[in-house]
């Protein structure tokens, strides 16, 4: 099978994440076929339970197979509040490759020192994500620490289409976050704030569509 034959399904939860990594796909991972399912209650529906329940990961159960009825190569979550709910999917659909939004860069991040730094725009997504970072980071022996920021006006912004508000108050807590050796963008949509965030670090920046999208090109 040619690469160009690969198809990839994107599964979000809200529709400011679907921008950030078709572009991530355009520059770094052309020859695919990505293509976009939205399931825009499941944010909503997480705040209002308060978390996880069984309800929610038959959901993604259900996302997952029916993105594997459309002839998904590999499938790619780019919600990062739900993490056990997509475990639930990954095991469901192997050996196809499922990822969870912020794995690979957690990933990259491990490779490059104990001390990172994150700016997240969603609470919700906070403690799933500090779990899943602590999991890899013992899994893979490493001393490295998270340190979090939440700035959840800056969703608010880009989510009312003021990107340039949004990039501007992601930088502003980025530029607090000194110290570390790297500064992750939590979610997808906060990945527009990249070069903002650039411009004020003197470390790398990661971002979850570009990591995400490197690893399946690897994989697939």
């Amino acid at each position: 099978m040619s690469k160009r034959s690969r198809r990839v399904a994107l599964i979000h939860a809200t529709p400011v994440a679907v921008d950030p990594v078709m572009e991530a796909f355009r520059r770094l991972w052309p020859e695919a076929e990505p293509y976009n399912l939205l399931e825009d209650s499941l944010a909503s529906d997480l705040e209002r339970a308060g978390g996880l329940d069984d309800a929610m990961v038959q959901r993604f159960r259900r996302l997952a197979g029916y993105a594997a009825d459309c002839g998904a190569d590999g499938i790619l979550f780019t919600c990062s509040a739900f993490g056990p709910a997509i475990e639930a999917a990954a095991r469901d659909q192997a050996p196809r490759p499922v990822l969870k939004p912020n794995q690979a860069m957690f990933a990259d991040a491990l490779a490059l020192g104990p001390r990172i730094a994150m700016v997240a725009t969603f609470a919700p997504s906070l403690a799933p994500m500090e779990k899943e970072f602590a999991d890899m980071a013992a899994a893979a022996g490493s001393p490295a620490q998270l340190t979090t920021v939440c700035v959840p006006d800056a969703m608010a912004a880009l989510r009312s289409g003021d990107a340039d508000a949004h990039n501007r108050l992601v930088a502003d807590a980025a530029r607090d976050l000194g110290g570390c050796d790297a500064i992750l963008l939590a979610q997808f949509s906060t990945a527009k704030a990249r070069d903002s965030v650039a411009a004020v670090a003197s470390v790398p920046v990661l971002t979850s569509p570009d990591s995400a999208v490197s690893l399946l090109r690897d994989r697939l």
